[in-house]
């Protein structure tokens, strides 16, 4: 079953050229995940002095460009395990022509690890290129990634062009569906994929959580018995995808009456269609129970976890008192054991009052 993926990123300086080594698994990633096949790299609209080395543009991107500049745009997106490697890389390169044509140097690469809840292939494709256009202009690695110069274009560097805005990247992301399924028609599968979210399609459903190989190591009961659902869910769908996919590929019989043959074929398609949609609701009424189970499950370990931090506030608390208790006591003792040290000063007599005799009037 297709499912869609489209992402787009930036690189900024210093970070281009290890991730071309990265998608293209050279130099010191030549040996990492084993596990993963690389199953095709391509660069193409490279100036003169990178074409036999494509990695020097990326390279010199990281030395020439400014300090705060990108370096590289990468457009990643998951690919139809259903098709073949000889037809993702057509595929591929589809796209790259649709987005980039002749106007920017790139460099793409195909991975394809094993999925991490289901086994089987997970082939996606890096597409890496630089924002800056290329005009016809010879220029050496430092001119090449020097600011433009509107006024005299052969002193300054390329242009670049940023597709960082929203109206920009929503347009990429339906283009990449549209042309992904103009190659699932092309190679006779059914499957299709849709740009849009969830909502937008009008599907009332919950997006699935993303299941990496680390969340999958780390995943508790609860989270075990989620991506079981998940799972069964999945298996439903396929099914009715499988389904459906037969009801297409049904030839009418011409031998016979054209009519009844078409008669037959629909009792047949509704009968087919209603067992599906049968089994699909067992799959799903299956999928809710469990999934009700797992969310009663979580609220009550929520409340468990809530009683065992409320009781242990309680006893920092007793703890806290506690302790100020005993500080106070001990301040006490201080003073009184301070206060039988000091010896006591004997009072001093008062002063006699001085009688100067009656006051006389002068």
């Amino acid at each position: 079953m297709a499912s869609y993926h489209c992402s787009v990123k930036v690189g900024a300086k210093g970070k281009a050229g290890p991730h071309a080594s990265y998608i293209s698994r050279e130099g010191k990633y030549e040996k990492t995940r084993s596990n993963e096949k690389l199953e095709h790299v391509e660069s193409g609209n490279m100036p003169k002095w990178a074409e036999k080395d494509p990695a020097q543009f990326w390279q010199s991107a990281d030395q020439h460009e400014r300090a705060n500049g990108a370096t590289y745009r990468e457009i990643e997106v998951a690919l139809p395990r259903e098709m073949t490697p000889e037809q993702r890389v057509e595929l591929v390169r589809d796209m790259v022509g649709q987005e980039l044509g002749d106007k920017h140097a790139y460099t793409w690469a195909i991975h394809n690890p094993p999925a991490s809840l289901e086994g089987g292939e997970q082939p996606h494709a890096h597409i890496m290129y630089s924002e800056r256009t290329i005009d016809g202009i010879d220029r050496d690695p430092e001119q090449y990634f020097k600011r433009y110069n509107a006024k005299n274009t052969e002193k300054g560097g390329c242009r670049k062009d940023s597709a960082g805005t929203e109206e920009r990247l929503l347009a990429t992301r339906e283009r990449w569906a549209d042309v992904q399924n103009l190659h699932l028609e092309r190679h006779g599968l059914n499957a299709r994929v849709d740009h849009r979210s969830l909502k937008d399609q009008g599907t009332d459903r919950t997006p699935e959580p993303h299941f990496g190989p680390g969340r999958i190591q780390r995943m508790t009961a609860t989270q075990d018995a989620e991506l079981a659902a998940v799972l069964e869910r999945r298996a439903a769908e396929g099914a009715k995808d499988r389904a459906d996919a037969e009801l297409g590929r049904s030839i009418i019989d011409l031998s016979g009456d054209l009519s009844a043959a078409k008669a037959d074929r629909t009792r047949q398609q509704e009968a087919t269609a209603s067992l599906i949609e049968a089994k699909l609701a067992r799959y799903e009424s299956g999928v809710d129970a469990k999934l009700a189970a797992f969310e009663a499950k979580a609220a009550a370990l929520q409340a468990e976890r809530d009683r065992a931090a409320a009781i242990e506030r309680q006893r920092i608390e007793q703890l806290r008192k506690a302790e100020q208790a005993t500080a106070l006591e001990k301040l006490l003792q201080e003073r009184r054991i301070q206060q039988e040290r000091t010896p006591q000063r004997a009072a001093r007599p008062k002063s006699p009052v001085k009688d100067n005799g009656p006051e006389l009037d002068m």
